[in-house]
């Protein structure tokens, strides 16, 4: 029973929407639906008459009264909202009165719910939708009702399989209508995260403010605690009735939750008793960014969020390029250091740490491994290495959000553990294919399960003896040579790792900046198991792919001038820097030196028209994350680009090559368009160099930082302006992308306006 209104917004279509029981959350469902536009009639039952008259009254309710059966009856949809422990009572007076209704409930408590309206019809009926709306305040009755108080808040739903689908589509289109967002869960799911995250905290400030209320020095304690002690107690100010009915429905989850809590705090004691700094840290600091990684996903910013917001660009046409920039630090050289920090003995000291989403959840993942992290600040880690085997099992699955390095190098390193794990990642991310490291690694005796087409989550059984293999890459894969690199640390023999063409190195360096050995030989890289790391510092160099669109977007600008620092110009990494050149760039390297063992250098880059060029199918592997970059540059170049042998841009974050396509051929670009590869006609020759290249238009970049970040660039050549829809995902990879396009020159706004990516390059 849901319809569209003329406008597309939704609007539901029930006759009369039946609440039972009028107070704070009733209430704001009754209030939020007549807000949200709901044309029926809402009528309520509560045994305190003094509340149906005060939702009358407020106009939150159209009608209602004490006696529940008379309003059965013409209402086409029942919302439970009384009491968990009320109920099976309630559900009991209703089964004789029943028709053909919808019944859904709001308790926190799903399992109890559940059983009560066994007990009461014999099995829970199929038109009863059992779900539990996250919002709440301590205040109460309809007084207190709020129509924005679902807006932006999730409802869940824990609906069985024998549930009437249509039934489930009509209590999602009510909570809809209040702005929630729904979501589903098994019942015994939910009763579980419900006691963690909101049962168990309750319980916590209840006993807390009730210990300290109970110490004849109470009223010294009170006077005196600051703003902390009255956010934290705040929810001790619930509904006590309510609570209690709580921890009893819900006693075995409440019991097991409190069991963890419990043994947590003893370790913590037993730290401070021993004064043992490093374990204090390690708790401390892992507690404050699980607190910042749970207040981003509240607002839905930015750091791991599992849900995203929408951002469009618009980039007005034109603009300038000139100045010094410095763009983040690399993300492959950002993983890494983390890895091998957290394994090595001592303490690693990094510098330029790049303080995007994907490396961030490496950070957070060796956190939840025992490891001691301070930082980010600034760019600035300090990792307290464990050694070898000083990783500890983490409490649950890995979240590894929507890094794909950190996914696959993970996979090796975890091989190797005493102790079982779980990968997982966002939606995207577990749509990526894993078998190219899992089959090497099982290969050599690792016990790897995957989902269904060998993707994500990967179950790896710890305990196992590896060893080593020589292995022949089928695709040329950085992801994968780091892989099998860090697992053969734990293998025994050797581990050989042999690559169809050169991949970057970064693994190779580091491990043997660590003081672990690694040998190599042409495409061949290999090592020892049973080695041992020794923490160092590490300055990590800007990212080349980052720094990729400045220097395009520098090399196509008329009286571009720019400057970008500390660039890393790692030998397997620089393939686009070779083909601008090729293209007839004014570009020059300046201060070049190494740290860390990664060759750094300043670029400047000049304008000058560019040529079209045959791509050399050697730097195709060296260039392949910056492609969609050289895409637009081609684009404004004399004559036609072409590009062969890169299959593998069809398997990024999105089909690069589809992609890149597509949204020249809106801008007006003459693109043909091959299984591996492209042709791109720039500008014809005896055409103005300095004008437009081509039009303005819209841009769906498919969730892919690197597409929205060229078309971004591209503006720079545009007659018209261009908008870029699903932009979240460049804060991912390149944090402060927006800031410094617009210091250089770009004329870009952010806009509302959405998904996310892997880096299969890094």
């Amino acid at each position: 029973m849901v319809e569209r209104s003329h406008d597309g917004a939704r609007r539901i279509a029930e006759s009369r929407i039946l609440i039972v029981g009028l107070g704070l959350i009733g209430g704001s469902l009754a209030a939020a639906l007549k807000t949200g536009g709901y044309r029926g009639e809402i009528a309520a039952c509560d045994r305190d008459p003094g509340e149906i008259a005060r939702g009358i009254a407020m106009g939150v309710i159209d009608d209602g009264g004490t006696e529940l059966a008379p309003w059965v009856e013409g209402s086409s949809l029942i919302v439970l909202a009384v009491p968990v422990m009320a109920m099976q009572a309630v559900m009991a007076t209703l089964r004789p009165v029943l028709s053909d209704q919808v019944i859904t409930d709001v308790g926190s408590t799903k399992l109890a719910i559940r059983t009560a309206a066994e007990a009461v019809f014999g099995a829970l009926p199929a038109r009863f939708v059992l779900g539990h709306p996250i919002a709440g305040s301590e205040k109460s009755g309809v007084a207190a009702s709020n129509p924005t108080l679902y807006r932006h808040h999730k409802v869940i739903l824990t609906p069985e399989p024998d549930n009437d689908p249509r039934a489930v589509a009509r209590v999602r289109a009510m909570w809809a209508a209040c702005g929630a967002e729904v979501l589903e869960m098994a019942v015994e799911r939910h009763d579980q995260v419900l006691a963690r995250t909101s049962h168990l905290p309750h319980l916590l400030a209840f006993s807390l403010v009730d210990t300290l209320a109970r110490q004849d020095e109470r009223l010294e304690i009170f006077r005196y605690a600051a703003g902390g002690f009255r956010d934290f107690t705040r929810i001790a100010g619930s509904d006590p009735v309510m609570w209690r009915d709580v921890f009893t429905a819900n006693r075995d989850a409440v019991l097991a939750a409190l069991d963890d809590f419990e043994a947590g705090v003893a370790r913590l004691r037993a730290a401070v008793e021993r004064g043992d700094g490093d374990a204090m840290l390690a708790t401390l600091d892992r507690a404050s960014h699980a607190r910042h990684y749970f207040d981003t996903l509240l607002n839905q910013t930015r750091y791991q969020a599992m849900e995203q917001r929408n951002i469009r660009y618009r980039v007005e046409p034109g603009g300038s390029v000139r100045g010094t920039i410095r763009v983040p630090g690399d993300k492959s050289v950002s993983h890494r250091s983390i890895m091998l920090g957290a394994l090595a003995e001592g303490v690693t000291q990094v510098q330029g740490f790049l303080e995007g989403e994907d490396s961030l959840a490496t950070l957070q993942a060796f956190r939840e491994m025992g490891v001691a992290i301070e930082g980010p600040h600034q760019g600035r880690v300090t990792i307290h290495g464990v050694g070898m085997h000083g990783l500890k099992a983490p409490v649950g699955p890995l979240y590894v959000g929507n890094a794909g390095t950190a996914m696959r190098l993970f996979a090796g390193l975890l091989a190797g553990q005493a102790f079982d794990t779980e990968l997982t990642g966002d939606v995207s991310l577990t749509k990526r294919p894993m078998g190219r490291v899992a089959d090497p690694l099982r290969a050599m005796g690792a016990v790897i399960e995957t989902a269904e087409g060998g993707r994500p989550p990967l179950r790896i059984k710890g305990g196992q003896r590896l060893k080593g293999i020589d292995y022949d890459m089928p695709m040329a894969s950085a992801q994968v040579k780091s892989c099998l690199l860090l697992a053969g640390m734990y293998a025994q023999g050797e581990t050989r790792v042999r690559e169809p063409a050169p991949t970057r190195d970064h693994t190779e360096r580091m491990l043997n900046g660590f003081g672990y050995p690694v040998s190599r030989d042409g495409n061949l890289a290999w090592l020892s198991g049973g080695g041992k790391l020794t923490a160092g510092p590490i300055d990590v160099p800007s990212d080349i792919s980052s720094a990729t669109f400045f220097l395009v977007a520098a090399a196509i600008t008329p009286d571009a001038d720019l400057t970008l620092e500390h660039v890393g110009v790692n030998p397997t990494r620089i393939g686009v820097i070779n083909i601008l050149k090729a293209m007839g760039a004014d570009l020059t390297l300046s201060n070049q030196h190494e740290v860390g063992g990664e060759p750094v250098a300043d670029i400047r880059v000049r304008y000058t028209p560019l040529k079209g060029i045959e791509i050399p199918a050697d730097q195709v592997p060296l260039a392949i994350d910056e492609f969609p970059a050289l895409f637009v540059a081609a684009a404004s170049a004399e004559g036609t680009t072409r590009l062969r042998g890169a299959e593998e841009l069809r398997v990024k974050e999105s089909d690069r090559l589809q992609a890149m396509a597509d949204g020249l051929a809106e801008l007006g670009v003459d693109v043909t368009l091959y299984a591996d590869g492209i042709d791109i006609v720039g500008r014809l020759e005896g055409q103005g160099h300095d004008g437009p290249s081509y039009g303005g238009g819209r841009i769906d970049s498919l969730g892919d930082h690197r597409i929205a970040m060229a078309f971004s660039v591209a503006a720079l050549r545009a007659r018209e302006a261009i908008v870029i829809d699903d932009c979240a995902n460049v804060a991912t990879s390149f944090p402060g992308f927006v800031e410094l396009a617009r210091k250089v020159g770009l004329s870009l706004a952010e806009q509302a306006g959405g998904a996310r990516q892997d880096e299969e390059g890094a």
